[in-house]
């Protein structure tokens, strides 16, 4: 069982819509340059079987598939001029398109994905940086969650509701269209590429979607923990998440002040060679500190000078009651209290059940351990243990509102919900 005493759960579950989709480059030809030389020809054949409709066909074509597909996505031939765009490089030399031709052409090499017809999970929770509109001695929030789709390819995805002064939480109603970002500008680094992106100003959040973008991410953006950081007064938010190949997994950073425009970076060193890194809300000594993981199975202290390079670390927490005797893990950014910091992780045990509990640390060196919590604050109910991944809960990030600790958390990798708890009786739970 869980601890009802503290934990209030609620009832704002946020499940999977599958019919949520975004538009996303078509096999044969997913990018130009990764095309092999059959990819090629096949992309040719169909630019060929398109140049020789007639015109009228081809028009006819067009003002189908836009009666099929308009009030699905905003913008369509703006996107399917851009995709034609995209495939110049693999196309042998051909003549001048029309309008139509090109429209039609990227519409063939486009197809729809539903980002999140398998699971919302894994959320991460912030205060809006615009605050209009707040409740009476409450807050706006949001949240980000990882949406899994077809091929359990993760992206992500966003939400944003509002904290009543008595710890309440609202969901927004969720945007029916969803869209993936422009790239603005992408660089060359010695460990991948650095993407800058921007959504439109008439696109609502919940319609953004962070899609995998660069060749380290391929398979997914996984796990954003975002963290509100005070940089000598200047807001800005930070997001470390698991970027998956494929074949390999890293550390990546995104970072933003608006929720418009994001910048994605890949970290440096050896502690951003594993997943689970999660950013203090501010400098720690002059220094930018994380909670990490780099064996799979102890958490680690790291500080960095720069914030985008990542060595060494000491180990301070090990697993020591049997809900974690398997791992523990950080579940997001450390939270600031009045005496100490909070941290919440996860823990695995037996039958690999995921649980979370909670931690305190030293205000000035985090490395000391003020107390734990000997059971875990959520662990997966009777009713919440059935999903893609059984007996599991997990959060990427919590926040602080009032007294209160404001939690959203995912139910066996399949959706998520909300909890909140008291802090003052949760650190008489941990101190216990």
């Amino acid at each position: 069982m869980s601890q009802p005493h503290i934990l209030n759960r609620q009832t704002l579950f946020l499940r999977p819509d599958p019919s949520r989709v975004v538009v996303r480059p078509f096999k044969p030809a997913t990018e130009p340059r990764d095309l092999n030389p059959t990819d090629k020809v096949r992309a040719n054949h169909i630019v060929d079987r398109v140049l020789r409709l007639e015109p009228e066909v081809a028009a006819r074509q067009l003002t189908e598939v836009l009666e099929n597909f308009e009030g699905r996505h905003r913008n369509l031939l703006e996107i399917f001029g851009a995709r034609a765009a995209e495939m110049e490089a693999a196309l042998e030399p051909h003549a001048a398109l029309n309008k139509t031709q090109r429209c039609l052409i990227g519409a063939y090499f486009l197809n729809e994905y539903s980002f999140e017809a398998s699971a919302l999970f894994n959320p991460s929770i912030v205060r809006h940086p615009d605050q209009t509109g707040a409740p009476e001695n409450g807050c706006r929030f949001i949240l980000s969650l990882r949406a899994v789709g077809e091929g359990h390819i993760s992206s992500l995805t966003f939400r944003s509701g509002t904290i009543a002064a008595d710890g309440s939480v609202a969901i927004d109603p969720t945007a029916r269209l969803a869209s993936v970002p422009k790239v603005q500008h992408r660089s060359s680094r010695h460990n991948g590429d650095a993407v800058e992106v921007i959504f439109g100003p008439d696109e609502e959040l919940s319609e953004r979607v962070i899609f995998p973008i660069t060749d380290s991410q391929a398979n997914g953006i996984e796990d954003a923990r975002f963290v509100e950081f005070n940089d000598d007064g200047r807001q800005i938010y930070y997001a470390t998440y698991t970027a998956y190949s494929g074949r390999a997994i890293r550390s990546e950073l995104l970072e933003t002040t608006d929720f418009q425009s994001f910048r994605m970076t890949p970290l440096d060193g050896s502690a951003a060679r594993n997943k689970g890194m999660a950013l203090f809300p501010r400098k720690i000594g002059g220094r930018y500190a994380m909670i990490g993981r780099q064996d799979n199975e102890n958490l680690y202290l790291i500080y960095s000078d720069d914030l985008y390079s990542w060595e060494g670390g000491q180990s301070f927490l090990q697993p020591e009651h049997p809900w974690e005797f398997v791992q523990i893990g950080n579940c997001g950014s450390p939270i600031e209290l009045d005496d100490c910091w909070l941290l919440l992780i996860h823990g695995v045990g037996p039958v690999r059940k995921y649980s979370i509990g909670a931690v305190l640390l030293d205000k000035q060196d985090p490395s000391k351990v003020l107390a734990r919590s000997r059971e875990p604050l959520v662990r997966p109910e009777p009713t919440e243990r059935e999903g893609y991944v059984p007996n599991v809960v997990y959060t990427c990030g919590a926040m602080r509102h009032g007294d209160q600790i404001i939690l959203p958390y995912a139910v066996s990798d399949t959706f998520s919900n909300f909890a909140t708890i008291k802090i003052a009786a949760l650190m008489e739970n941990v101190a216990s």
